[in-house]
């Protein structure tokens, strides 16, 4: 997808509107304070009544907001419809403090984990697994399958994980989390539309028969974003970067500009069959919920 593509399809945005919805998921992050947390209702409650299949709170680096991800579940359980799925790591924890864990999910009612490695801690530079815990997301699938049967999402990577030394290996991996038990594979984030397709393809050719959920991040703050890709090894198109030069100082604008481009991510995928779309809301229901909207999701017809 190019800037030109962009420009020119715009018209075909009637097509999301006019087509059967897709299912929708929304990914959600921990407060750290109270403000946060009136922010983070405020997104829930907006985007609840569009009826997600499920929405996923993350856990942060060496699980620093393990409570916090575990109070916010539990809240969304009591008092919202929707089914929440939990985020659990490998980072900094025994396999006997993650068990715990794992079981205080399913007494809360959880029965939906993301089981991810995890980022290393603040301050480090490279993943380094607890000598007691476990090492990789596959054995965290293989020990929360031994807890309870939990439904469990796990990473897919469109352009490899920065890890992996190459798609075979990075395939690999997914396929050891399939084989321990996953049902459902979340993707990073990405923006040529291409890239996803082209990995969806390779994925399928190699036996891989789980849903892939195609991550996608309205873009909200440009230099937020280019810090996390480096974080992340996700590509940033240049036609991207285009359209948000010049639009620092213009927060409506900028708006305006990341829900066509995330809305037209969203034709193309459909275009192609892809029914299941999740979304990065970085907690803000705004941009989400015009997408949505333009999918043709809305309160009436849920």
């Amino acid at each position: 997808m190019s800037l030109k593509d962009i420009r020119t399809s715009a018209y075909e945005l009637r097509d999301l509107f006019t087509s059967t919805p897709p299912q929708v998921s929304f990914e959600f992050f921990p407060p750290k304070n109270a403000e946060m947390e009136e922010k983070l209702w405020e997104s829930v409650t907006k985007l609840a009544p569009l009826k997600p299949s499920f929405v996923s709170v993350t856990y942060g680096a060496g699980g620093s907001t393990r409570e916090r991800t575990h109070q916010t579940v539990k809240r969304i359980i009591h008092e919202t419809p929707i089914k929440p799925a939990a985020h659990l790591t490998c980072v900094a924890a025994s396999r006997a403090e993650v068990d715990q864990v794992i079981r205080d999910y399913w007494d809360a009612g959880v029965r939906h984990i993301v089981a991810l490695r995890g980022d290393p801690p603040n301050g480090a530079k490279e993943y380094t697994p607890h000598p007691d815990g476990y090492t990789y997301s596959s054995d965290l699938v293989e020990g929360i399958k031994k807890i309870a049967d939990f439904e469990i999402s796990v990473a897919a990577f469109p352009e490899k994980h920065p890890a992996s030394k190459d798609f075979a290996q990075d395939i690999d991996a997914l396929k050891r989390k399939i084989d321990a038990g996953a049902t459902r594979a979340i993707t990073q984030y990405f923006f040529d539309v291409d890239v996803f397709l082209r990995y969806h393809e390779m994925v399928r050719s190699h036996g891989i028969t789980i849903p892939i959920l195609p991550g996608l991040l309205p873009v909200g703050n440009v230099t937020q974003l280019i810090k996390f890709s480096a974080m992340c090894g996700a590509s940033i198109p240049d036609w991207l970067l285009s359209l948000f030069e010049g639009l620092d100082e213009d927060p409506t604008t900028r708006a305006m500009v990341a829900a066509t481009v995330c809305a037209e991510q969203c034709r193309l995928l459909r275009k192609e069959g892809i029914d299941n779309i999740h979304f990065y809301t970085l907690n803000r229901s705004e941009l989400t919920f015009a997408i949505c909207r333009l999918l043709g999701i809305n309160q009436s017809v849920c």
